[in-house]
């Protein structure tokens, strides 16, 4: 037995033997809560029709919700719908809640199906709690007509019966299929069993990757150490202020420090990088794909 359902019971039990409102009184209720704000009154009416949310709610149980949350939900949505009616409008109270309340444990067992966003517009809506059937219904029609559906054939069908597209049908077969699963559960009966996350591929660097990539930066390291060594001390000084600092210098500094135009420091750099790949050249062929 659910722990909750002793106190399934005893809230069907009051449901029960809660009044059934005629419409005159009903009228009176919904008058006294909307001009006066009568919590009493309000007490009465959401009471009177709890047994209409608890039915409701029983309907959606086959979505794995809790029934003591769907009861809450749908009481929510009765309350909703107390907040908001209107007597003026010669609806009686039930009609106008049903709305209320039948939308209120949609949202919920929505939010709660998945941690993936089902959907929330109504055409989502209407597909989450209808796909089944009208797969069903399109099913035995093409049948007594001795046809057999493909599945692209009854996605077709079922987007157009209600209102989608086929891509959103196919989406919502996935998520209809079953619920979340924990990555730490065992993929085995055996509490020893392999975890499905083991299962997962590693997305990060292999370590072949790794000691590749490792002797490949030694390799450049000392080559460009060895290019180096063959410009002039002004062309080394030039080329570590350009381009090995984290904030390169200007051309205007560099030519204030060294007594130069701003040309001459440009023209001079542009010469240690052709002496640079040259010597780079000299070492591998292949070098200057990798920088």
């Amino acid at each position: 037995m659910a722990l909750d359902a002793p106190y399934q019971q005893d809230l069907s039990r009051q449901a029960r033997a809660a009044e059934l409102l005629d419409a005159e009184t009903e009228l009176r209720l919904a008058y006294a809560w909307r001009d006066h704000r009568d919590e009493v009154a309000l007490h009465r009416l959401i009471t009177a029709y709890m047994r209409l949310a608890i039915s409701m709610a029983a309907k959606f149980r086959r979505y794995g919700a809790p029934m003591n949350d769907l009861i809450q939900e749908a009481s929510l949505g009765l309350m909703k719908a107390a907040e908001k009616f209107d007597p003026d409008r010669g609806v009686r109270f039930s009609t106008y809640a049903v709305w209320w309340i039948k939308a209120s444990i949609q949202d919920y067992v929505m939010r709660n199906w998945s941690m993936v966003r089902t959907g929330s517009t109504s055409a989502q809506k209407s597909l989450f709690f209808n796909l089944k059937r009208v797969q069903a219904k399109l099913e035995r029609e093409a049948a007594a007509e001795g046809m057999v559906l493909d599945q692209h054939q009854l996605r077709e069908k079922v987007a157009h019966e209600i209102g989608v597209r086929v891509a959103e049908v196919a989406m919502m077969e996935g998520r209809l299929a079953g619920s979340d699963a924990s990555l730490n559960a065992t993929q085995s009966t055996d509490e020893d069993g392999r975890a499905w996350i083991d299962a997962l591929e590693d997305d990060g660097p292999q370590a072949s990757d790794r000691v590749e990539a490792s002797h490949d930066t030694a390799c450049l390291r000392q080559w460009l150490i060895a290019a180096l060594g063959q410009l002039s001390a002004r062309e080394r000084h030039i080329v570590a202020e350009r381009r090995l600092r984290d904030e390169p210098r200007t051309l205007e500094s560099l030519g204030t420090e060294l007594g130069l135009s701003k040309e001459r420091i440009r023209q001079l750099e542009s010469a240690a990088y052709v002496k640079l790949r040259r010597a780079l050249e000299a070492q591998s062929p292949e070098v200057m794909a990798l920088l």
